[in-house]
């Protein structure tokens, strides 16, 4: 899947942007999607790069289909900000 590795029972993957600004607008709408879905991503951000781990920690934390339909989401989202990044 691409922008995501499977390690230790769980999808990660890493995503680079323009800016600070473009990486929080990227967190801010994976969240509204995770609060709806009930499935919230453990991330990290530092100023142009957003890491996140997915899980599902009701099964154990493993990867579920839960995990993938997200990284699929987020992987459509961020095809959205390829046009941006310079």
């Amino acid at each position: 899947m691409e922008n995501w590795a499977e390690h230790d029972n769980a999808l990660r993957g890493s995503f680079r942007f323009n800016n600070f600004t473009e990486a929080f607008s990227f967190m801010t709408a994976i969240a509204m999607y995770a609060e709806k879905q009930n499935h919230h991503p453990y991330w990290t951000n530092i100023y142009n790069k957003v890491d996140i781990v997915l899980q599902t920690h009701d099964a154990g934390d493993i990867i579920t289909e839960k995990d993938r339909k997200m990284a699929s989401w987020i992987n459509n989202l961020y095809s959205k900000y390829q046009n941006l990044i310079t």
